[in-house]
Parts: structure tokens; sequence; C-alpha cells
């Protein structure tokens, strides 16, 4: 018996209907083969999970470090005391990475939301799906690091190191989005035009 509705193992564009068709060439064209709708809360959820999680380590060991100090002239003195004391120290500790997580990761999704507004801003401002690159990425990035020094009121040193930072952060990041870009097919301009000169 033959299973004829099984779906061929490879298949071509130009056979899927015209929107399916629409949509996939739309999806190649796009950073991350994701329109922004999707990518948007994808790598703002992927910021706020990692804040958290590092919010709360450093949290926790802040917290648990505040309780020793708190408490260093009233050490317990019997066995009872010292199991009371590092219980309460560890409901401290826990709390205390429960509201550094929650804040540090709020913050991380913010700033990384605002960086790939800022790129895909970037990217519609300069025009075209060829003009998806690196480009839009670093100027992104170092708009993002000037606005969050500004809001910090970074002195003029730090925020230059933060400028330097986001600089290589963004260049590596979008010459890896265009590496994957390349291997899915999407043409780049500085790339056709690198190899119009070849």
């Amino acid at each position: 018996m033959s299973n004829s509705s099984a779906p061929p193992v490879t298949q071509d564009v130009n056979s899927l209907p015209l929107k399916r068709r629409f949509k996939f060439s739309r999806s190649l064209h796009e950073r991350l083969s994701l329109s922004p709708s999707i990518r948007l809360p994808l790598i703002t959820g992927l910021g706020l999970s990692v804040g958290t999680v590092l919010g709360a380590s450093y949290g926790s060991q802040m917290a648990g470090l505040r309780f020793r100090a708190e408490n260093a002239h009233r050490l317990p003195t019997s066995e009872k005391g010292w199991y009371l004391y590092h219980k309460s120290k560890n409901i401290v500790s826990i709390v205390g990475g429960i509201k550094e997580g929650a804040k540090m990761g709020g913050t991380v999704a913010f700033w990384v939301g605002t960086f790939v507004t800022l790129e895909e801003a970037m990217d519609t401002f300069r025009g075209g799906y060829r003009r998806r690159d690196f480009l839009s990425t670093v100027m992104a990035a170092l708009a993002t690091s000037g606005a969050f020094s500004l809001w910090n009121r970074f002195p003029l040193p730090t925020a230059a190191r933060t400028a330097k930072m986001a600089l290589k952060i963004g260049l590596i990041y979008g010459l890896g989005q265009d590496v994957l870009s390349l291997s899915r097919g999407r043409s780049l301009a500085y790339v056709d035009h690198l190899l119009g000169k070849i």
C-alpha cells in the first residue's frame, strides 16, 4: 500500500502555492530568516532569560555577603543558632537573587529590544533587502551604546569604552548574520560590489 499523501523529501520553491512562495522568499531576505515580528520577541526573550540568570546569580551572592556583614557582630553560639543563621541567610540570598534577576532581566531585555528595533530601522532607512548587512548592525549597536551611556550618565572615558565594545560586538554579530544570509542564498550589496571588482 503506497503512501501517496506523504510530502516529498525535497520541494522546489516554484512548485509552492503563490502565497507560500512569497512567504518563503520574504523570510529568505530577513535577518536570521525571521520576520521582525518574530525576531524582536525572540531575541528580547533570550536577553530576558540571560539577564535573569546573571542577575539572580549576582543578586544571590551579594545578598548573602550583605547578610554575613550585617550579622558579623552577633554570630550564633549554638548548633541550633547556626542552623537558623544559615537558613535565614539562604532565604535572604534567594529573595535577593529573585529581585536582582527580575531587575537585570528587564534591563537587558529593554536594551536588547532597543538594539533589534534600531537595527530594523537602519535596514529600512538604508532601503532594500540587499542593504540588510553588518553596517546597519554596527550603527544600531553604536546608537544603543550611546543611549545606554547617556541613560547611565557615564563619564566620557567609560562611554568611549562602551562604544568600542559595541563596535566590536556589532561587527561580529553583523558579519555573522551576513555569513548566514549568504549561506542561505541572499545577495548582499557590498559582496556583489566586491565580487564585481574581482
